[in-house]
């Protein structure tokens, strides 16, 4: 029953996807705002199919942060960026330059006003993301990394890398870790029945030495993701 409607789920994801990305082809000549319009719709339409289709709602903890603030998340899963710019009000989403380059997803993506990086960038491209991430800032939004920069299954080892502390450094504001447990249904092509968490934790104030801000960002995220996990994992009362 689970690869059935998993299989349901991606005609349904592959149908809103393909729809959406050929009718608002004209919104890449247009205002930015009417593409983030169109990715949030599709964010939007992709979980409402999760639900029905797949049986896998989400529920969101702690406070939403505010704009203008660094946003640092545990990333499992496809579901976390669709979450996350769903539930943030217009972040910039920092992403692998690669991405951008994918027909259609790249072009959307791009519009939308995410912070492209290239990894193999060195210095230089670190100095980029830290001024479009600023950029960001200044126009009031908020800044989306995924700190480990790239999906972790769930109870994997954590790799969090350097460049969260240099864009937490140069930015100068709070950041909020955010916690979740995604890779328990969001599994590949599998997606398995049950609510997915995702957690907003305590914001690190902004003027923290790197070392410190790491160990930080690390402990809370991963206590939280461990927690959120082995809830998830915790069979419930029959009765």
């Amino acid at each position: 029953m689970i690869l059935f409607r998993s299989a349901l789920f991606f005609l349904w994801f592959a149908l809103v996807s393909a729809t959406l990305a050929i009718v608002f082809l004209p919104a890449l000549a247009l205002p930015r705002g009417i593409t983030v319009w169109m990715s949030r719709s599709w964010s939007a339409l992709v979980f409402w199919g999760l639900r029905v289709i797949a049986g896998i709602a989400f529920e969101v903890r702690g406070t939403r942060p505010a704009n203008g603030v660094l946003v640092a998340a545990k990333h499992m899963s496809m579901w976390d960026t669709m979450a996350l710019y769903l539930t943030l009000d217009d972040p910039a989403v920092v992403l692998k330059r690669g991405l951008t380059f994918i027909p259609f997803y790249g072009w959307y993506v791009s519009k939308a006003g995410s912070i492209a990086i290239d990894r193999a960038g060195g210095a230089q491209a670190l100095r980029r993301m830290a001024a479009a991430a600023k950029a960001v800032i200044a126009q009031g939004r908020s800044v989306l990394i995924f700190p480990e920069g790239t999906r972790k299954k769930a109870g994997a080892p954590p790799d969090y890398k350097p460049g969260v502390a240099g864009l937490y450094g140069q930015l100068g504001v709070e950041c909020v870790p955010a916690a979740l447990n995604s890779g328990l249904f969001w599994t590949g092509f599998v997606k398995r029945p049950g609510r997915i968490v995702l957690e907003f934790l305590e914001p690190i104030p902004p003027g923290l030495k790197s070392r410190e801000f790491m160990k930080q960002l690390e402990d809370r995220i991963e206590t939280a993701t461990t927690r959120l996990i082995a809830e998830a994992r915790m069979p419930r009362n029959s009765g």
